[in-house]
This record gives C-alpha cells, sequence and structure tokens, in this order.
C-alpha cells in the first residue's frame, strides 16, 4: 500500500467544497490590494469598485439564464436559504406550514426545526429506495395553508436531481412560494430562469470554483421580498452590510468560467463518475451505487461498501491523500449514518459503509486509477475484521 508521502492529494470530495480557480484568485486579488475602496463610497476610488460589483452580478446572471437584478449577493447559501425561508414566511403571516423534502441539507431541516418551535408546521414529503420524491405525497401536502415550498435541485449526497419546475407550479397553483436550494446544481448542468416558475433559488461560491464567504440567491422578478439582515441600503435595500468585493467579484468570474466548462462537466468529469462506479463495483463484491443512477449530477457517486464502516475507508484512504467524505460536511462527526440514506430506507450494513466521492473539471482519469487499484485491498482487509461480514 502506498503511503502519504509517495502521493499527491487526490480531492474527491467537490460536494463539500472546491478548490478557488487560479483564474478566479487572480481577479480577485486587485481588490483586496489595489482596489479596497467602500463601493458606497462618494469618491471616486471607492465608487469605482462599485462597477466590478455589478459585472459580476451580471456574469452570475448569465449562468443562471436571469437579469442581473434577479441575483442578490450573500455571503453564503445558508445565508440564501435563510432569507427565502424567512421572507416567504413574512410575505404569508396567516399561513404557517412549510413543506420540504427529507433529504434536504441541514441547512434546511434544521431551520425547520427551529420554525416548528416557534409555531409553525413543518411537512417532510417522503422519498423512495432510489431517493426520488413522492410526488404524489407532495401534491397532498401543498394546499391553501402553505406558506413556502422548499426542495433541493440536486441532493449533495446522492446527486439525485428533483422536479423542481414541476414543484414550483404545484406550489404557484396553491399560492405558496417556491425555493430551492440549488448549491450542488449551479456549473454542473444548463439552468435557464427565463421562464420558470421558480421564485427563489440559493448558490454557494465554494462549491464552484470561487472562495467560501460569498453566496447568492435569485429572486424571480416580481416576487416579494423581505430582507434577512436590516441595516443599510446595500444590494438595493435586500442585503445590509457592506459588500464583500473581493468575494463578489471571484464569485462572477467562477460563474463565467462554470458558463464556459458546462460540457467539459457533463461529458470528462461524468465520464471519471463512471468509471470509477464500473471498476469498484465489478472487482469489490456486495457493493451498491445509492441513489437515481439515471437522473442525477454528473460529476456525484455514492457507493456503499457494505458490512464496514465508512469511517474506517475514509481513514484509509486518507492515508494514501485521497479526500473522499461519507455524505455532507456539515454533518461529519455525526455516528449516524446518513438521514438521506436512512430516508431512502438504504440498510444499516449499507448505509454506514457509504462513500461520496464529487469529482470536479480538476480531477483525472489518474486519479480515478490509483482509487482503484488501493480501494479493493481496503475493502477487503476492513471486512477480514469485521463481526458481521461472512464473505
Amino acid at each position: 500500500m502506498m503511503s502519504a508521502s509517495d502521493n499527491k492529494t487526490i480531492y474527491v470530495d467537490n460536494n463539500a467544497t472546491t478548490k478557488v480557480a487560479p483564474e478566479v484568485l487572480e481577479a480577485m486579488y486587485p481588490f483586496l490590494t489595489e482596489f479596497y475602496g467602500n463601493p458606497s463610497s462618494v469618491h471616486t476610488f471607492g465608487g469605482q469598485v462599485a462597477a466590478h460589483i455589478e459585472d459580476a452580478r451580471a456574469k452570475v446572471a448569465a449562468l443562471l439564464g436571469a437579469k442581473p437584478h434577479e441575483i442578490l449577493f450573500t455571503s453564503c447559501g445558508t445565508e440564501s436559504d435563510s432569507s427565502a425561508i424567512y421572507s416567504a414566511l413574512y410575505q404569508c403571516p396567516n399561513k404557517k406550514k412549510i413543506v420540504v423534502s427529507k433529504v434536504e441539507h441541514p441547512a434546511i431541516l434544521n431551520l425547520g426545526q427551529e420554525l416548528e418551535r416557534r409555531g409553525y408546521k413543518v411537512e417532510t414529503v417522503p422519498v423512495d429506495s432510489k431517493g426520488r420524491l413522492d410526488m404524489e405525497r407532495l401534491e397532498e401536502m401543498v394546499d391553501d395553508k402553505t406558506a413556502v415550498v422548499s426542495v433541493m435541485w440536486a441532493n449533495n449526497e446522492t446527486g439525485n436531481i428533483y422536479p423542481v419546475e414541476q414543484i414550483a407550479e404545484i406550489a404557484e397553483k396553491h399560492g405558496a412560494l417556491f425555493h430551492t436550494d440549488a448549491v450542488q446544481v449551479v456549473g454542473k448542468i444548463l439552468i435557464d430562469m427565463a421562464d420558470s416558475q421558480i421564485d427563489m433559488f440559493s448558490l454557494s461560491g465554494h462549491k464552484l470554483h470561487a472562495p467560501k464567504g460569498v453566496g447568492a440567491l435569485y429572486i424571480r422578478r416580481g416576487t416579494r421580498f423581505r430582507p434577512f439582515l436590516a441595516g443599510g441600503h446595500q444590494e438595493r435595500n435586500r442585503r445590509a452590510g457592506t459588500e464583500n468585493v473581493p468575494g463578489i467579484v471571484a464569485l462572477g468570474k467562477a460563474a463565467e468560467l462554470a458558463n464556459d466548462n458546462i460540457d467539459f462537466e457533463n461529458r470528462e468529469v461524468r465520464e471519471l463518475r463512471d468509471t470509477l462506479e464500473a471498476r469498484l463495483t465489478d472487482v469489490i463484491p456486495v457493493t451498491r451505487v445509492n441513489g437515481d443512477v439515471d437522473n442525477r449530477l454528473p460529476n456525484t457517486s455514492n457507493i456503499s461498501f457494505e458490512f464496514i464502516e465508512g469511517e474506517s475507508i475514509l481513514m484509509l484512504l486518507d492515508r494514501l491523500g485521497v479526500c473522499a467524505s461519507s455524505g455532507s460536511a456539515c454533518t461529519t462527526g455525526s455516528l449516524e449514518p446518513s438521514h438521506v440514506l436512512r430516508a431512502m430506507g438504504v440498510p444499516y450494513t449499507a448505509a454506514h459503509g457509504a462513500i461520496r466521492f464529487s469529482f470536479s473539471r480538476y480531477n483525472t482519469m489518474e486519479d480515478v486509477d490509483l482509487i482503484c487499484s488501493e480501494l479493493p485491498a481496503i475493502v477487503k482487509r476492513l471486512r477480514d475484521i469485521s463481526p458481521f461480514w461472512k464473505g
């Protein structure tokens, strides 16, 4: 077995965060050094920075097929999620129901728990064994008492893509607003908001090769919005606080690069994912690919190696310099298996041994080769000492 000193870092945890693209770093650097003025200043030195914010807004809008005025810059996906949900509830003070899915990110599920303590009713839509939403149940749940429906565009653990446009239509039919946490899809699949019924969706810069600490919220034209942060007049009075100019410029550049690389993501990155799955499931017995393999993100693979602990696999991979995960980075440290896999009814013997591999355009087939050459021995080693393995 190779040691970490023999091997470069192989990063296949891109759904947790991504490498900052060199072009993005180059674009933001002047705003950390030379152009450090406050964009709200009257003087030219500060005021000139505002034009770069608007240029970034236009680039993000172009990636989404949206209009620049529909883009609100935030600090992260979580802030965008909370801003959307709280705004929707403010607009519908007499409606106390919120509908979400059972496989949402903790940014939504934990917010729902907080709102339940405040008297709201949160209903969760179940999924089937492939993680697909029960759309009949969703339609039953959404009614005239519903203030907002929030369902992620794609799942961060399995990569499953959900029918958000159909859900938006259901919400609209009952006078509810629809929000989607879209942090995993932006830059990975084509998005065109021109004729969409989606009211709001969240994105996060560090999921598409921008730095951490910057995100955005799309707010469809005509959608009423209540600011989450009160204070100054920034972002057209929709989000108070001095703008994170370097981060916003970086997000704009990352969006521009993502636009240029959509085809690459869906061709070359998909090939990496598919090759990994085919090779591992061919040589390692009793494995399963979790999720809807026919309708998922091109970069994401969730594989269960049954009868062993995923955390042990990750520790041994880490010694080789391979960075993967057992689920959402926001729930790392929990000894419980993924709430997503539990909602899908994946047996505990498989859920505990689930590993998520998530690729980016910076990965190569050599990365796949190394993982596929080393992981079978790791699994065999762990199964040989597992009291549950009968192979």
